[in-house]
């Protein structure tokens, strides 16, 4: 059965640094295009990483966290983690991993019923 764990969520100060995990389950993630989402209460659920499949390749990351985060993949272990850095009161939200696979055609969007495959995990950047 394919399931993605989540983990390493919390709460940080602005200006802190959160390191997410995302164990999969069932299938490897060096053949995924898969990627990091998140939504905060009343808001829509946004795109925050992607990174194609080892024979893909490339990542993107969105204009409002280019720059503080880093996507990568620990193949060994099928791993992604999304490192966060210089957090931000807006990186609140509930953090997800998921497969992209549009992410071939440059759109990072989970797969369709993206919260059937983990709970996520929280992140919470207050003062």
């Amino acid at each position: 059965q394919k399931r993605l764990v989540e983990s390493g969520g919390g709460s940080v100060q602005p200006g802190g640094s959160l390191k997410l995990s995302c164990a999969a389950f069932g299938f490897n993630l060096n053949y995924y295009e898969i990627g990091w989402f998140r939504q905060a209460p009343g808001k829509e659920r946004e795109g925050v990483a992607c990174l194609g499949s080892v024979r893909f390749g490339s990542s993107y990351y969105s204009d409002g966290v280019k720059g503080r985060f880093t996507v990568s993949r620990d193949s060994a272990k099928n791993l992604l983690y999304l490192e966060m850095n210089d957090v931000k009161p807006e990186d609140t939200g509930l953090y997800s991993c998921a497969p992209a696979p549009a992410f071939v055609h440059r759109q990072c969007v989970p797969a369709e019923a993206i919260d059937s495959w983990g709970q996520g995990t929280q992140v919470t950047v207050s003062s």
